[in-house]
């Protein structure tokens, strides 16, 4: 009886040392994982977003969605192309079905130069320009147009998805909603999505004199101008889906209250906390570099182990 106990006790010791060692390997692989994946973007090498995990996305993507081009334009300068343009295009960008990158001067990034001042007061004018470039010699690429600055992360898939409901040949904008200033509340201006129609409506307008570069505050001129040209601003209501600031700060509580006119601009009343948000969340604001590749392995790779995802795109 004593030999058996002792053999029993052995067994379970080497079993317990088994899992342990297991643990250890598998924590050590997750975090050489994010370390390398930071590391190698850092040095300029070469980091894919396109892991696809075939099992759970097979058969979930709405057909209507899936045949969406979207044409993402990144607005950034050229002191941000290093610390935050060359992330998202290792990361999000790739998911879009054709994008460009619009700064004062053109480099070989490449970034498409628009002949303007870089500035917060230039923005309004930068957008102008950069839509008109978009409209000249891209406009039958894609039937959906997003500007997103170069510190925005955007769940492209979540996207489309969000754009299915709409058609591209209405003069519809989409973009998180403030109330003040313009009748129909406007976009706010880290990013906001134009139909082809609303593109159309928006050169026009400056063709024929109706729109002007008024204002430096980039989202109240373009939602005026959008509003005079009779571009609705489409509603995506219920949880939070467009985002001006970063996760956590809804997430944990975190809204920047303080800051004068922060709840008169909200159109609605933001939630706080793990309710606070949508499952079909489209973009964050407000994201470093390292950030973004954090965001897009939580994303794209990081899986619980036994737990499948249950896709109703139609409950929020």
């Amino acid at each position: 009886m004593g030999l058996f106990l002792s053999n029993f006790i052995f067994l379970i010791g080497l079993l317990v040392g088994y899992l342990s060692l297991r643990l250890m390997f598998d924590s050590n692989i997750l975090s050489e994982h994010v370390f390398h994946s930071l590391r190698d973007a850092k040095n300029g090498a070469k980091y894919s977003a396109r892991h696809v995990h075939t099992d759970e996305t097979k058969g979930t993507t709405l057909d209507s969605a899936q045949s969406l081009r979207i044409l993402c334009w990144i607005m950034t300068g050229p002191e941000y192309i290093e610390s935050r343009t060359r992330h998202i295009r290792a990361t999000w960008a790739q998911r879009c079905d054709k994008v460009l990158y619009m700064s004062s001067v053109q480099t070989d990034f490449p970034t498409v130069g628009l002949n303007v001042s870089e500035g917060r007061d230039e923005l309004h004018w930068k957008t102008i320009r950069a839509f008109q470039y978009i409209h000249q010699h891209h406009l039958d690429e894609a039937n959906w147009f997003l500007k997103a600055d170069d510190d925005m992360f955007v769940v492209v898939e979540n996207l489309r998805y969000v754009l299915s409901r709409f058609d591209p040949e209405k003069p519809l904008y989409l973009g998180g909603r403030f109330k003040p200033v313009i009748k129909q509340g406007m976009s706010r201006g880290p990013g906001y999505v134009l139909s082809k129609e609303a593109l159309r409506r928006f050169i026009r307008g400056f063709d024929m004199g109706k729109c002007t570069n008024f204002s430096d505050m980039e989202d109240t001129a373009l939602g005026k101008c959008l509003e005079t040209m009779k571009v609705e601003l489409a509603d995506v209501k219920g949880k939070q889906t467009l985002h001006a600031f970063p996760s956590n700060y809804e997430l944990v509580g975190q809204l920047p209250r303080s800051q004068l006119g922060f709840l008169l601009y909200e159109y609605y009343d933001p939630t706080e906390g793990p309710g606070c948000c949508t499952d079909l969340a489209v973009y964050f604001h407000y994201i470093d570099g390292e950030q973004m590749y954090v965001l897009d392995y939580l994303m794209y790779h990081l899986r619980p182990y036994g737990y499948k995802y249950r896709f109703n795109p139609h409950v929020n």
